[in-house]
């Protein structure tokens, strides 16, 4: 009798066990449905549905028609394309050697004894929380041949004798977008390599103080393999940032003169002007392989390290 008593409440209770994870997974399952489809809503398919385009001469009003790669060979004709590819390794490879050099630099200061530490710790920010459109509407006042600071400099200080042009000449065009961009994405570098250099232990670089290492070797064999992999993480994010930077080019040169710092998102955009979709997706695409190409190298530097 106290056998089956036993065994009539052993039932219900693994009944209600399953039960339970039962609903744990169903809850699961519906905690998770609204974020797969805003992945599937704003990110998979506008993704796959700009590819289609590329491959259509789409343009405002029609549906276009399948052209296959023709998009993409009419672009490798095109000179400024070609100016394009040009000008986006040059200031994007030149914008993220500044902004490394900065913020290594800059992130060690910060990570010393100085005084007022925390403020110039908020200060160099700056820079970054300014909003894009603020920021580089002021660096082309700074840069303006008629009033512009940089010219008062020059001029008063008998370093030229008349106004120099920078974003309309040639020759400082490229070079005043790539300071300007720089001096924006630096401050985000600083305060992640300082996050990352501050879980570095200390003990390491008072052991290695002890056996009289210089402080050139103990950047050099603590303080950067601590934030290796650190490093590669933000230099992957910000190329990917400074390549689809639209509002520093937009607003300092419009990709003049003469194409010489026109990028993809510039070039994409004159193509959404002139109601060319099918291009304008066709340059936005190109892109795509590049970024991809850096993400696996990334990761396939990290998954060796690991």
């Amino acid at each position: 009798m106290a056998e089956q008593t036993l065994s009539t409440t052993t039932v219900p209770k693994s009944k209600s066990r399953l039960t339970i994870g039962q609903s744990e997974a169903i809850l699961g399952y519906v905690l998770i449905i609204p974020i797969v489809v805003c992945l599937l809503t704003l990110v998979f398919y506008p993704f796959f549905f700009a590819i289609w385009i590329s491959f259509t001469d789409r343009t405002v009003g029609t549906t276009g028609s399948f052209v296959g790669l023709a998009n993409y060979a009419r672009l490798l004709r095109q000179s400024s394309f070609q100016a394009t590819i040009r000008n986006t390794i040059v200031i994007v490879g030149a914008v993220q050697t500044m902004k490394l050099v900065l913020g290594i630099g800059i992130a060690m200061l910060l990570n010393q004894q100085i005084r007022f530490r925390q403020g110039w710790r908020g200060l160099i920010l700056l820079p970054w929380a300014m909003p894009a459109f603020v920021a580089y509407i002021t660096w082309k006042l700074l840069y303006a041949p008629q009033g512009g600071a940089f010219n008062y400099i020059l001029l008063n200080s008998g370093l030229v004798n008349t106004h120099v042009d920078f974003l309309s000449s040639k020759e400082y065009a490229r070079a005043s977008v790539i300071v300007a961009t720089a001096w924006r994405g630096f401050p985000f570098w600083v305060i992640t390599f300082l996050a990352a250099m501050q879980a570095v232990p200390m003990e390491m670089y008072e052991a290695a103080a002890i056996d009289g290492a210089g402080a050139i070797q103990r950047f050099r064999h603590i303080t950067l393999p601590g934030i290796r992999d650190v490093v590669l993480l933000v230099i992957l994010l910000s190329t990917i940032w400074t390549t689809n930077s639209f509002e520093n080019i937009w607003l300092l040169t419009q990709g003049g003169p003469s194409d010489t710092t026109m990028t993809f998102p510039v070039l994409a955009y004159f193509g959404m002007q002139s109601l060319r979709i099918g291009e304008a997706a066709a340059v936005s695409v190109s892109m795509i392989p590049i970024f991809a190409l850096l993400a696996l190298l990334v990761a396939r530097v990290l998954q060796d390290e690991s």
